[in-house]
């Protein structure tokens, strides 16, 4: 049978694309390869970077050992399995940098936290002392007038001591005396005519003398005045 000769141009010219471009899409392949390979590099060292290899080392250590798969098979000419392990690289470095970070976010919020605590703290402790001295002052001015009141209450009981055991002064006594005299005394003269009838009339006066005398009181009155120095 014989074919058309269209058909055999067009068959060889296909044939011919196949072979031309196998070489083109093995090095396409191989670049997407190497390009998949460096970009889960670049996630590997960001992942580190951020601290992964402390937060997250699993992680990390999987990305990286993934990452060295991906080149062992693109070395191999394996380049559909190297960029399939390159991108589960890239995807697990991201994983590791993603917890990584949200430690450090974690870690970053803890000491806030602890900061704003100990500030409250550090207050709430210079009130108690602020406290704490307005107790103190308090207790002292209570103690301060309690000694002037215990000295004044001294002071009072020294002076009455004082005054208990001082002399007291004489006492000083007046007296007066009153003394009533009697009445001057009167003298009463009396005098009588006696008439003798025998002898020649010869009036004769007879004059006595009576003298009353009153009697001499005498009072006498004590007056006692009692006069204290103080």
């Amino acid at each position: 049978m014989n074919r058309n000769p269209i058909s055999k141009i067009m068959f060889s010219a296909g044939a011919l694309a196949l072979v031309l471009s196998s070489p083109a899409m093995a090095a396409s392949k191989k670049d997407r390869a190497r390009e998949a390979i460096a970009a889960a590099q670049a996630k590997v060292e960001s992942a580190r970077n951020v601290g992964a290899g402390s937060a997250v080392p699993a992680g990390l250590a999987s990305a990286q050992a993934e990452l060295l798969r991906a080149r062992e098979a693109s070395n191999a000419g394996h380049q559909d399995e190297a960029i399939q392990m390159a991108i589960h690289a890239q995807a697990m470095a991201d994983t590791a940098m993603g917890a990584a970070q949200r430690q450090k976010d974690d870690a970053a919020l803890a000491n806030r936290a602890a900061a704003r605590d100990q500030v409250d703290a550090a207050q709430q402790q210079a009130a108690a002392a602020q406290q704490q001295a307005a107790e103190a002052n308090a207790r002292a001015d209570a103690a301060s007038q309690a000694a002037q009141v215990s000295a004044q209450q001294a002071a009072a009981a020294q002076a009455a001591a004082a005054a208990a055991t001082a002399p007291k002064p004489p006492t000083q006594v007046e007296t007066t005396v009153t003394t009533a005299q009697a009445a001057p005394v009167r003298t009463v003269t009396t005098a009588r005519a006696a008439t003798v009838r025998k002898a020649p009339v010869r009036k004769r006066t007879i004059t006595r003398r009576t003298t009353r005398a009153a009697p001499a009181t005498t009072v006498t009155r004590t007056t006692t005045r009692v006069t204290t120095q103080q």
